[in-house]
């Protein structure tokens, strides 16, 4: 804003400066009058985050905000520091008190071009009423304070206090000088109720119960009976799903399936309907593999809470990229965006290319959170029930029992005999070897690698006794290997290496198994296939061991991983053969030939003595322990292993075939550096260490985890000084019950967001939401149970002027139904509505307009099998045209407020989409299958489900009008039945249509 204070020959002495401001002060006292000029008179307190931030955001920080590298002369208006630092030129832009002396002041009146502030090149511009706001703000002492949000919410209203809504909301009523509406009707109340907890409309049923209800607490009543249905979950996860850009398949060219989506569906559906706290829900998504005691869900069989991070992989992804770093710093980008919006409000991707030009955000915020993202992996997720990680667990036991039997009758004189001879010392390699070892199974443990899921166990083969299963007898010692037949075959768990950098040509695996995979992720990228990244994947499918070779000197100077899985993918969509099983014994890095060196097994260190009782051996030991049994100095007969190795039998065959989903689990820590200008290819010295926005609390402290950080994140958040988890999230609430939040940017909190129209009510939420342990439906009743939810939506032409956008709400605000209602609502209506719960999406009903790439094969249909919209496949190729139409948001980013849009489309889909004349014709066959019915009875049936009302006498007599006409259109060649059948069908299709049906009022 002041950029131009050192321009050459515009350098003014501190006295003329002076002179000139004090001028201009005369001229805007002059210009301004008194406060009747402007439409609201100005504060008698000016306060800086309400009146004065919002100024300096809109029209200075682009040039002095928190952004250093676009930042001019050298002057900063988004800190006190900074606003009153001496300039270069002499003077302050800021002088508290002392409007005269401030530079600001001077700047803003300035009639010269190359002078005034903003410079007209901006195309910014201050009012009046902008300029007076600033000269008052610094006349009474430029007092500075923290954005808002960043400040914690404060209240000295107890949080059970039943009227505190409305006593908030009524205070702002009486300021304005405002009028309330009335309370609206029973009929509005209850249909109001309906759409929004459940996203159905009531059924007449329940319309003519709440009627005939005269108690008090019948409006209470009927509030808990919508919060307490399966509908209330089903329609408040489709508001969530909206945040994380939910869809099933993942766009570009190919539309690639997201393996298990819907199974986060019906996680949300389930979380939202059990009341689920919402520190808990938050806590699932960033880190629900990671808790340490898991959510169970007993009445399922199956663990919730590794279920939430699904909304991680609900990002788009292209097959082939060229520029597979560019890919994961994009994937990166969009989900730091995602879970910040989500979670915080706060928009820290703009921070990406440099310090955000608003909020205080910085690059190194932005690479500390990269940090957590790129050490965070993707992969197929067992979706293991309680019952079978018992059964895995008796397993194990079973297979320590046998170890331990074998233990306790061979002695440690062997041992010792072996270790005094030197038999195991340790080979270790020559600093020349032309290999690297990546990971050595021969021994007992993973060599530093992890596992995932149940396949693989927490442990090698290494000393597994091998036993005759007929006569028990011990046949030696299992040598050391990795192995996802640890439990049986067809068991889903993948078995991943700590990063390392490539640099040389080739990696190597030796392996068996049959349908099963070895991936070479680079850059976290999972699309492997060809043209480009065919060669990094290989099938495996021989019982015999093999050395599978990977060419993977295109790629050198990438970090990679290594993923062996039982089971393999076609198409991106993985699936799992019930005979699917892997072994690996080690993996390496080479430039020339396969290292003949690894064929010698390497010895490790001499068991330890406190070892021996559970045979936890190295692999030398195993070898001699092998051999002195062969030469019968060991005793092997044991006729207990033969019961054991029964009982081992019976638990596998009950092992039940577990269902996957795609999700995350945790990498190796790792600290990005910042990207300078967001270049991906031209990195800055410093790695950022993971951690926390360091403008909230907690957000300078580096994580610890030696994984990617995410609980530490999801802590961070949930940390009781964190002013906005809280705020954000009762904020979504209310914007869900009321059509506008709050804060009316809902994903955004920063200083480019909207100001709270009610800061104290928002507090007040905030506070009592923490209190109440996050209670989502507390929170909900509270807000629902309102006088101001339950006014009319009526507005008479003076509340109309004096608040156009009822910001206020001294009425209820018209609200349009979103596109998941208006499409379940009809066919809720015409009794076609199938309540079945969960389960995979119906497949998209393809119209032959909904062409390209990646088409299924198959069309889903037109009623999308009577399911809510919630459970229609979510194609991002071929999206379903009635949801697009009625401004559901394309799935790319979090859109907690959804456009809504009034164009021709809207109508010409209720008049002409074949969906919509199928529910009419088959309302229509209903109505007329009740042959007692009257005329007036008929269209009182019909209004009855349509807008939970009766029809009124005017309704009636045109109803009787409009079917009139509709007779005489009719062609005499139908028979009497086909004609009634068309007229009522198009009478229903008419309803559809009308305003009321698709809007609350």
């Amino acid at each position: 804003m002041i950029g131009s204070l050192n321009k050459s020959g515009m350098v003014f002495s501190q006295k003329r400066n002076i002179v000139i401001a004090i001028g201009s002060l005369c001229l805007l006292i002059s210009s301004c009058g008194d406060n009747t000029q402007f439409s609201e008179p100005l504060p008698e307190t000016v306060d800086f985050n309400f009146h004065i931030r919002p100024i300096l955001v809109q029209n200075c920080y682009l040039c002095h905000g928190p952004d250093a590298s676009g930042r001019k002369a050298e002057l900063r208006l988004d800190t006190y520091e900074g606003a009153t630092a001496l300039l270069k030129e002499g003077g302050h832009a800021i002088v508290p008190g002392k409007p005269s002396k401030s530079q600001l002041i001077y700047r803003i009146n300035h009639e010269a071009e190359d002078m005034v502030m903003p410079p007209p090149d901006s195309n910014y511009k201050l009012t009046i009423r902008e300029k007076a706001l600033l000269e008052k703000w610094i006349d009474q002492g430029a007092e500075w304070k923290s954005h808002w949000a960043f400040i914690k919410p404060e209240t000295e209203i107890a949080h059970n206090e039943s009227k505190a809504i409305d006593s908030l909301i009524n205070m702002r009523i009486q300021q304005k000088g405002l009028m309330k509406s009335s309370q609206a009707d029973k009929n509005t109340l209850i249909r109001r109720v309906s759409y929004l907890l459940t996203g159905l409309p009531p059924s007449p049923e329940d319309v003519q119960h709440f009627i005939a209800d005269t108690s008090k607490d019948a409006y209470e009543n009927m509030v808990d009976s919508y919060l307490n249905s399966t509908g209330y979950g089903e329609r408040w996860a489709r508001h969530w799903m909206d945040l994380v850009r939910y869809a099933e398949t993942k766009g570009h060219e190919f539309d690639y399936p997201i393996v298990g989506a819907y199974k986060y569906r019906d996680y949300l559906i389930r979380a939202f309907n059990q009341d689920l706290p919402y520190d808990q829900l938050l806590r699932e998504h960033l880190a629900g593999d990671l808790l340490e005691e898991p959510r169970e869900n007993k009445e399922m069989d199956i663990s919730e809470s590794p279920m939430g991070t699904a909304f991680y992989v609900m990002g788009e992804g292209k097959h082939s990229p060229v520029d597979i770093k560019k890919e994961e710093a994009d994937r990166i980008d969009n989900m730091i965006d995602v879970t910040s919006k989500t979670f915080q409000g706060l928009t820290v991707s703009c921070a990406k290319c440099h310090d955000h030009k608003f909020d205080p955000i910085s690059a190194d915020d932005y690479y500390a959170l990269y940090g957590i993202m790129e050490s965070t992996r993707f992969a197929p997720i067992a979706d293991i029930s309680m019952t079978t990680r018992q059964t895995a667990e008796e397993i194990q036991d079973l297979n320590l029992y046998m170890r331990k039997i074998i233990a306790d009758s061979w002695t440690q004189k062997d041992v010792q005999e072996m270790t005094a001879s030197g038999e195991l010392q340790k080979k270790d390699l020559p600093r020349d070897a032309p290999f690297k070892i990546i990971g050595d199974f021969r021994n007992s443990n993973f060599d530093g690698w992890i596992t995932n899921g149940l396949a693989f166990g927490k442990r090698t083969t290494l000393g597994n006794p091998l036993v005759d299963k007929t006569s028990g007898k011990l046949l030696g010692l299992d040598e050391g290997r990795a192995s996802s037949k640890t439990l049986g075959t067809g068991v889903l768990g993948s078995l991943q290496s700590p990063n390392f950098i490539l640099d040389t040509d080739y990696i190597g695996v030796r392996a068996r198994g049959m349908h099963s995979t070895i991936r070479i992720i680079i850059d976290n990228f999972q699309l492997i296939q060809n043209p480009i990244y065919g060669e990094l994947e290989q099938q495996i499918n021989a019982k015999a061991w093999n050395n599978y070779v990977f060419d993977i000197s295109p790629w050198k100077g990438h970090k990679a991983y290594i993923e062996i899985l039982p089971g393999g993918y076609k198409g991106h969509y993985y699936s799992l053969p019930e005979n699917a099983f892997i072994e690996a014994q080690y993996a390496v890095t080479y430039d020339t030939e396969w290292p003949v060196e690894m064929k010698r097994p390497i010895n490790g260190k001499p068991v330890e003595k406190e070892d021996w009782p559970t045979l936890d051996l190295s692999a030398g030991l195993v070898k001699g322990l092998n051999q002195k049994l062969k030469e019968g100095r060991l005793p092997s007969k044991f006729p207990e292993l033969a019961t054991a190795m029964d009982s081992n039998r019976q638990l596998v065959e009950k092992l039940d075939s577990d269902s996957f989903f795609y999700a995350i689990t945790d990498g190796f820590g790792i600290n990005s550096p910042v990207f300078n200008r967001g270049d991906h290819n031209d990195l800055l010295e410093e790695d950022i260490p993971r951690r926390f926005l360091s403008a909230l609390p907690l957000g300078n402290v580096p994580f610890t985890s030696k994984g990617s950080g995410r609980l530490e994140l999801a802590e961070a958040m949930l940390n009781e000084e964190n002013p906005l988890t809280a705020r954000v999230m009762v904020n979504r609430i209310w914007h869900h019950l009321f059509g506008k939040g709050i804060v009316e940017t809902v994903d955004n909190f920063g200083l480019q967001g909207k100001l709270p129209s009610h800061p104290e009510l928002l507090d007040y939420l905030a506070i009592k939401f923490q209190k109440e342990e996050w209670s989502i439906k507390k929170m909900v009743r509270s807000i629902v149970t309102s006088q101001a939810f339950k006014r009319s939506t009526a507005r008479n032409d003076e509340l109309t002027s004096k608040d156009p956008n009822n910001i206020y709400l001294a009425s209820f605000p018209v609200r349009r139904l979103q596109a998941e209602a208006i499409r379940d609502g009809v066919l809720a209506v015409s009794g076609s509505l199938d309540s079945t719960m969960y389960g995979p999406p119906v497949k998209t009903y393809l119209t032959e307009f909904m062409q390209g790439r990646g088409r299924p094969n198959q069309s889903g249909p037109m009623d999308g099998a009577g399911r809510r919209s919630i459970y229609q496949e979510v194609r991002r190729n071929f999206l379903e045209p009635m949801m697009v139409t009625f401004d559901r948001p394309i799935p790319f980013s979090t859109f907690g407020n959804r456009n809504v849009t009034n164009v021709p489309a809207q109508s010409l889909t209720l008049m002409n989409d074949p969906f919509i004349a199928q529910q009419a014709q088959i309302m229509a066959e209903k109505l007329l299958a009740q042959k007692e019915l009257t005329f007036d009875q008929k269209i009182e049936w019909i209004y009855r489900r349509t807008f939970s009302r009766k029809p009124n006498p005017e309704e009636i007599n045109k109803a009787k009008q409009f079917i009139s006409g509709l007779r005489k259109m009719e062609s005499a060649s139908k028979t009497d039945s086909d004609i009634e059948i068309l007229i009522w069908k198009d009478f229903c299709h008419s309803i559809f249509n009308l305003k009321e049906f698709i809007y609350l009022i």
